[in-house]
């Protein structure tokens, strides 16, 4: 049987690409290309469906959510609340998998940041 390798892209809606791209690359360090090509480290990647009137991806109109794995969620979550991102208050440590933080960018899209365990 044949089987996917990877992600190998996600594609988003914006009012203004070139703003939101800029606040990935300004925010988060997701330095990609002028193509949109980003080499990301290696690493495990979650694939999981919710039911669907879940709150966890913040607003009803949300269909997906994006999680991007980082190395310290605290400082992370302090570099963004620097810039003045809309940064959750809360965090959540799940046993054995890891802690989890959460950012809204300038289109409304809730992003979650995982610091693997």
């Amino acid at each position: 049987m044949e089987r996917v390798l990877g992600i190998g892209g996600y594609f988003m809606r914006a009012g203004d690409p070139a703003a939101l791209a800029a606040w990935y690359r300004d925010c988060l360090g997701l330095d990609a290309d002028e193509h949109g090509l980003w080499r990301q480290e290696a690493g495990p990647t979650v694939f999981a469906t919710f039911e669907s009137g879940t709150d966890y991806f913040g607003a009803g109109s949300q269909g997906t959510m994006l999680n991007f794995r980082v190395r310290d969620l605290d400082a992370m979550l302090a570099q963004l609340r620097a810039k003045g991102a809309d940064v959750a208050a809360e965090t959540q440590d799940m046993e054995g998998v890891g802690r989890f933080g959460w950012v809204t960018d300038p289109e409304g899209n809730r992003v979650e940041l995982w610091q693997p365990a």
